[in-house]
């Protein structure tokens, strides 16, 4: 059943609800009850689309821990690559929500990771951390252990699947409190200034692809 999900992934059936999603696959001969349905499209990411209502991006873990605020609000740095800071946010397309995570670099306010998907998985922030990661060593800029790497509170931040991850880069983590914008100031301005420069000016998207073209030309 995860797969027949999955497979719908940039198809118009991706935008329907859980009671929705539930009755278009018993109509196509999957007996499946309304609770499965629930459950796999919350590991999935999936959910439909509500007139009036945005996603939501920051949604608390209930099993993460969370790291201390090592910021306290302030987004300076001494020299490059000793904080970084990130978020995700969300693009309305016509086959869906697609979700973009930033990595930037608090010293230069550069861009350094980021990454596009039509789920907002823990996946989505892992690669965008990645990507970071990889490009500062690309260009001769390898990440020193120690790192501050500063995020809101959201479950995929503070899941123990992304704590590994930073674990294992050698990063620090440092998270804001849930629900406080300033505690992530810095990355929630880059992003509004991305909503203002591509998704106002260029929109509305069709598909994830064309999401992902224009965040490329955008970063670069």
């Amino acid at each position: 059943m995860e797969n027949v999900l999955r497979n719908l992934s940039g198809k118009p059936e991706q935008m329907y609800g859980r009671r929705t999603m539930t009755r278009y696959l018993r109509r196509h001969g999957h007996d499946v009850a309304f609770c499965t349905v629930d459950r796999i499209m919350r590991d999935l990411g999936h959910h439909g689309v509500v007139r009036g209502r945005r996603p939501r991006t920051t949604i608390p873990s209930k099993n993460g821990i969370r790291a201390a605020d090592r910021l306290n609000r302030d987004f300076t740095a001494a020299a490059p690559d000793r904080v970084w800071v990130a978020d995700f946010t969300y693009v309305s397309t016509l086959a869906g929500w697609a979700y973009v995570a930033f990595v930037f670099e608090v010293y230069s306010r550069a861009i350094v990771g980021w990454t596009v998907s039509s789920t907002k998985t823990t996946g989505l922030v892992s690669k965008a951390l990645t990507t970071a990661v990889w490009r500062r060593d690309h260009h001769g800029h390898p990440v020193e252990p120690g790192l501050v790497f500063h995020s809101n509170a959201g479950s995929r931040y503070t899941s123990a699947r992304f704590s590994e991850s930073l674990a294992l880069q050698g990063l620090t983590a440092s998270a804001g409190s849930v629900g406080d914008a300033y505690d992530n100031a810095l990355a929630k301005s880059i992003i509004r200034l991305f909503k203002t420069e591509v998704v106002s000016q260029h929109g509305p998207f069709t598909t994830l692809a064309e999401v992902e073209f224009a965040v490329m030309e955008w970063v670069d």
